[in-house]
């Protein structure tokens, strides 16, 4: 047991785990957490592409129109930052790349909660300009953007911050 210690990924975390083994796993939570999102940004994206094409589209007023074609903007790009990974991983399968693997598609994660908050923010914002008109949109999209900054940001900082320093990022491949 002590030769298998003297491999471990992060000496004393518990895990008796190689290098190879960490990021396996941390690819495979990674791949959790993108199956969500990739899910939602689908479905946002989905539903937005249909807007322009209703009857009633035509009504919008050239501001809202602005703001429907940066909100399209942003659900799309939240769904290439999460179907980023995938295109990685299929460009260096097999190459023992898991280490650049594992970082970048953190760093995709992370820019695709980014711009999916934001997309969400500004989809509300439009519905509510349709309904209540400038202050209400602007209300909405203020408030949304708060809460998920909070619930997005705000807390998983404070709770990291509360929790230690983190293990040791991945080393990349070659």
């Amino acid at each position: 047991m002590a030769e298998q210690h003297d491999r471990d990924a992060v000496p004393g975390d518990g895990r008796d785990e190689t290098e190879n083994e960490r990021l396996d796993r941390n690819w495979n939570a990674l791949l959790q957490e993108l199956r969500i999102l990739q899910t939602g940004t689908q479905l946002l994206t989905g539903f937005l592409l249909t807007v322009a094409f209703q009857q009633t589209f035509s009504d919008l007023a050239e501001w809202q129109e602005t703001l429907y074609l940066v909100v399209v903007s942003l659900a799309v790009a939240s769904t290439a930052c999460t179907l980023m990974p995938v295109a990685l991983h299929r460009a260096l399968f097999r190459r023992g790349a898991m280490g650049e693997l594992v970082q970048w598609g953190s760093r995709m994660l992370r820019v695709g909660l980014m711009t999916t908050a934001l997309a969400v923010a500004g989809s509300l914002a439009l519905i509510f300009s349709r309904v209540t008109g400038v202050s209400g949109a602007v209300a909405a999209g203020a408030v949304s953007v708060v809460v998920l900054a909070v619930l997005w940001l705000a807390l998983p900082i404070g709770l990291r911050r509360r929790v230690g320093p983190p293990g040791p990022e991945p080393v990349p491949s070659r």
